[in-house]
C-alpha cells in the first residue's frame, strides 16, 4: 500500500509486489514507445500487465505518476559508468551508450515521447530532469578522476562536462534528422573534450 503522504508512483514496492511494478512499468514503456504519452491510459497499462485496475490506480494514480516511476527505474537500471583511464576513453564510451539508447527502437521512441510530454506537463517534466541528473552524478566523477591527473584544468564543472557530450547526440536525434552514428557519438567527446582542456568549463 502506498503511503498516503506520498507522491503516486514514488514509493518503492519491494518482495511480492516487485512482480507488478516490472509489469507496469514494461506496460508503460511499450504504450510509450509504440503510440507516445498521449495513449497512456491507466486501465489500458494494467490490462497490458495483467493486474487489477485497482492495483494500478492506487500505486500510481495519474500517468504522469507511471511515467515518473518509469524514468526512475531507468535511472537505477542504466549501465555504470566506464573508467578507462583517460578522459577521452571515458566520455567516448559515454557517448556511444547514449547513442546505443537513443538508436535502439524501444528505447529511442520511449526518449522522444518521454520528452515530447515533458515540455507541456509538469511532472513529466521533473521525472526526465532527475532521471538525467541521476545520469550525471554516475559520469561526473570520471571528469573530477581526469581533473586529479592534470588532464583538464582545475575548477572544470563535470556536470557540464557530462553535459556537453550528451547535447550533440539529442541535437541530432530531436531536430536534424542526420543518422545518429558512431562517429557523430566519437565526435561529441572528443569536443567536449577539447573545449574542457581549453578551459570552456571552467
Amino acid at each position: 500500500m502506498v503511503d498516503g503522504d506520498a507522491d503516486p508512483g514514488t514509493v518503492r514496492p519491494g518482495g511480492r509486489t516487485a512482480r507488478v511494478r516490472a509489469a507496469v512499468l514494461r506496460a508503460t514503456g511499450d504504450t510509450l514507445a509504440e503510440q507516445g504519452f498521449a495513449h497512456l491510459d491507466l486501465a489500458d497499462i494494467a490490462r497490458r500487465a495483467e493486474v487489477g485496475k485497482t492495483t494500478v490506480y492506487r500505486r500510481w494514480g495519474t500517468v504522469t505518476g507511471l511515467v515518473a516511476d518509469l524514468l526512475t527505474d531507468m535511472a537505477e537500471q542504466s549501465l555504470p559508468r566506464t573508467e578507462t583511464g583517460s578522459l577521452l576513453g571515458d566520455l567516448t564510451a559515454n557517448a556511444r551508450l547514449v547513442r546505443r539508447t537513443l538508436t535502439d527502437p524501444r528505447q529511442g521512441a520511449l526518449f522522444k515521447a518521454v520528452i515530447a510530454a515533458a515540455t507541456c506537463d509538469p511532472r513529466t517534466a521533473e521525472a526526465l530532469h532527475r532521471f538525467y541528473e541521476l545520469r550525471i552524478q554516475e559520469w561526473a566523477p570520471c571528469v573530477q578522476q581526469a581533473i586529479d591527473r592534470g588532464e583538464v584544468p582545475e575548477g572544470t564543472d563535470p556536470h557540464e562536462v557530462i553535459r556537453a557530450v550528451s547535447a550533440p547526440l539529442y541535437y541530432r536525434l530531436l531536430t536534424s534528422g542526420i543518422p545518429l552514428d558512431e562517429a557523430a557519438a566519437d565526435r561529441a567527446a572528443e569536443a567536449a573534450v577539447a573545449a574542457a582542456r581549453a578551459g570552456a568549463y571552467a
